[in-house]
């Protein structure tokens, strides 16, 4: 559940509303602070989680301190408001930075990657797909959504394509040929790091399916 954040008036009856046994966990806006985040975790179940939303520069530049909190599962990216604060015009390239930061962040922190920020064209399929290969490629692990209508393109292009997953296959077809060392396919060495990223895309299509 979002949450209004903890600057607000509203932040701790929203909290105290939504804070029942079996509750997932709240999306925390504006996310700065860890010392924050552990002040909300100490009014939760012990089974819920914090997923910090990080919408400021502060927020951004603090992405590390923030991953490592307590019951932090994985972070999300605040694009729209960071641009507003940030003083940014731009959505590509000039928030590669931002972007890049929180995805290191959530792995040196052993969390779940992150989720990208929204995409406001509603009426734009391929704006949409667009930014979801984006954010994937990035190493983001989902994207939040403004609409339910986006959720279906969401989730279908997190999952890897057929080709993808038909090249991992292959891939490991060939190492485990070699006795899982480095060899030579289709023109291109295969060595370790290529090998565990075709598990990792097999993985994904045994999680998803």
């Amino acid at each position: 559940m979002r949450v209004n954040g903890m600057a607000t008036l509203w932040f701790w009856d929203d909290l105290g509303a939504v804070a029942r046994p079996r509750f997932a966990g709240v999306v925390l806006p504006k996310a700065e602070d860890p010392d924050e985040i552990s002040e909300v975790t100490s009014r939760l179940p012990e089974e819920a989680s914090v997923l910090p939303l990080l919408e400021t520069a502060a927020g951004v530049w603090d992405a590390r301190a923030l991953a490592e909190a307590p019951r932090v599962e994985r972070l999300a990216f605040g694009s729209i408001d960071f641009r507003l604060d940030a003083g940014i015009d731009g959505e590509a390239e000039e928030l590669l930075y931002a972007r890049s930061r929180l995805v290191l962040a959530s792995r040196v922190a052993g969390i779940l990657p992150p989720l990208d920020g929204v995409t406001a064209a509603l009426d734009d399929p391929d704006r949409l797909a667009e930014d979801v290969d984006h954010a994937r490629r990035l190493g983001f692990g989902g994207k939040l959504c403004i609409h339910p209508e986006q959720i279906e393109a969401i989730n279908r292009g997190f999952v890897p394509s057929e080709a993808e997953a038909l090249s991992a296959r292959r891939v490991l077809e060939a190492a485990g040929a070699a006795g899982m060392e480095a060899v030579r396919f289709e023109g291109e060495m295969i060595d370790r790091p290529v090998i565990e990223r075709a598990r990792r895309i097999l993985a994904r299509v045994t999680h998803q399916g």
